[in-house]
């Protein structure tokens, strides 16, 4: 008798959860969503990508690029085409999310085994808990404009302050930290309704801003005019291509974790329309509409104002800057809670999912948010992009090559979701192939900090771990050179299409006798 349920469209869901709620690896927030509560259409994904993506670094996005020497135009192609590459494979992990109801740690365990999946969770667990610390400082810094505003003595209040920031800084940023933490322990539900009304409210509020500074400028400015310091192609190449990479790397993380969100999915074509219109146009358009604004503020002001916190604090109305600091501090929660938080939680859950829930892994990334020490990060536009950005999409790249390679021509889309959750099921313990294949991948991408030589594979740092994940990912069923893997790692390789035919399920692993040995220890 099966376990499982299938419908017309493909979705899967377990008939029973008896067996799974004994399990160790099992607990309330890991489990497989009831076909019954996968209730988010086309809308909501659109407005979680739009409401993801009207944040301040997004609004930063092309400073640091002009920074660096491109012109507003080469900036913003960048960026479109960068988050139209990342597109893909965020669209190819969505599908096993909205396939069998799974959060982004359990889909893992196919691919790393059921202990080995911790290696990536918490790889990009660590990854989310710094963009979290990120955002909670610029929605802190939005809170302390608002209350200078509207308490003048408020910065000298508490007294000088420590670090180079004044104690009701550090009392602004713990205050909106803590409404993030409150969020999260209301649950999913709430963090879906302030996705929902957050989207069009940010995006109302930033467009009314855009046509104050064009009506107060009596024009953009002097920045969309400005030429880029780079009169050939073969002069932006050297820094097209990390700026290319870091543009990835900005939503690398999404990436990886989108299941947390499409496992919700009423379908697969809802969540992916939803997300192909939704995330490189808002990406492009809201970055565009930064660059004007700033443009603007050069005649306004006599200086071209980047930060919309520093911008807004220039406002003379308490009324104004209210209105302002509280679309700031919207926008900041909609994408440090969905962006931020919903992963990193499901991550350490994963890793002890007896003892740590939903809730309790979202307090855990609240407080390594804060030991991050976000407010350095920010210091420096262009250390934020190539230092933050280019670095980390590196490991995340080789984690998605793995995935991708495992789930879509591996197992050809087919996993056992019960055995996702059974310490002695079929992915149990350590998948080391794919750990070998993340390790080698983070390798290739990240030389080029140690050795000069191989600074190139770090400006490619993204696509050098996607493609070597992939390569080397399950090792002993690639379709590539099967030869190689079988030298490499000393053993029979055997392509999916052979592991298909051995098997009673397609693209389920044959029986362990049939390969002589099982990938999982």
């Amino acid at each position: 008798m099966t376990s499982e349920r299938r419908l017309a469209d493909g979705r899967v869901e377990l008939v029973s959860t008896t067996r799974i709620e004994a399990s160790p690896l099992y607990n309330d927030d890991l489990a497989p969503v009831p076909l019954a509560r996968r209730t988010w259409s086309t809308y909501n994904y659109a407005a979680l990508w739009i409401s993801m993506a009207h944040c301040i670094p997004t609004y930063m996005l092309a400073s640091g690029l002009m920074a660096s020497g491109m012109n507003w135009s080469q900036a913003l192609i960048t960026i479109l085409l960068g988050n139209t590459i990342v597109l893909i494979p965020i669209l190819l992990n969505s599908h096993p999310g909205t396939k069998y109801g799974i959060p982004f740690p359990v889909f893992a365990r196919a691919a790393y085994g059921t202990l080995g999946s911790n290696v990536p969770a918490l790889m990009r667990a660590l990854v989310a808990c710094g963009w979290f610390g990120i955002q909670a400082w610029i929605g802190g810094e939005a809170l302390h404009t608002f209350f200078r505003t509207i308490i003048p003595a408020w910065p000298t209040l508490l007294g000088a302050g420590v670090g180079g920031h004044t104690t009701t800084a550090w009392l602004s940023f713990l205050l909106f930290w803590g409404l993030n933490i409150f969020i999260i322990y209301r649950g999913m539900d709430l963090v879906r309704a302030v996705e929902n009304w957050a989207a069009p409210f940010v995006l109302v509020m930033t467009g009314i801003l855009l046509w104050w500074a064009i009506d107060k400028a009596n024009g953009l400015g002097p920045l969309l005019s400005q030429p880029g310091k780079f009169h050939a192609f073969a002069e932006l190449w050297p820094v097209f291509v990390p700026s290319l990479t870091a543009m990835i790397g900005f939503w690398a993380t999404l990436s990886l974790n989108m299941p947390d969100f499409t496992r919700f999915g009423r379908s697969q074509r809802q969540q992916m329309i939803g997300q192909v219109i939704a995330l490189p146009t808002t990406m492009s358009v809201f970055a565009a509409m930064g660059v004007m604004i700033t443009s603007a503020t050069a005649i306004i002001f006599g200086q071209a104002i980047w930060d919309p916190v520093v911008l807004v604090g220039r406002f003379s109305s308490p009324v104004i800057v209210a209105i302002s600091m509280f679309t700031v501090v919207v926008a900041t929660v909609a994408v440090n809670i969905a962006a931020n938080v919903v992963s990193p939680a499901n991550d350490f859950a994963n890793a002890f999912p007896r003892f740590i829930s939903f809730k309790t892994g979202g307090l855990i990334t609240g407080v390594l948010g804060i030991v991050i020490q976000p407010w350095k990060l920010l210091a420096d536009p262009s250390g934020y992009i190539f230092t933050w950005l280019l670095g980390y999409s590196g490991g995340l790249g080789s984690i998605a090559g793995v995935l991708i390679a495992d789930y879509w021509i591996v197992r050809r889309r087919e996993l056992r979701l019960e055995d996702l959750y059974l310490a002695d099921g079929v992915y149990r313990g350590w998948n080391l192939r794919a750990i070998a294949a993340t390790a080698i991948g983070c390798a290739l991408a990240w030389g080029g900090l140690i050795v000069p030589a191989f600074r190139f594979l770090y400006d490619y740092a993204w696509f050098v771990g996607f493609f070597a994940g992939a390569r080397y990912g399950e090792p002993r069923r690639s379709l590539v050179l099967p030869f190689i893997n079988t030298v490499a790692f000393g053993r029979r390789c055997i392509p999916p299409r052979c592991v298909a035919r051995r098997s009673n399920t397609p693209g389920i692993l044959p029986p362990l006798a049939a390969l002589g040995a099982s990938p999982y220890l």
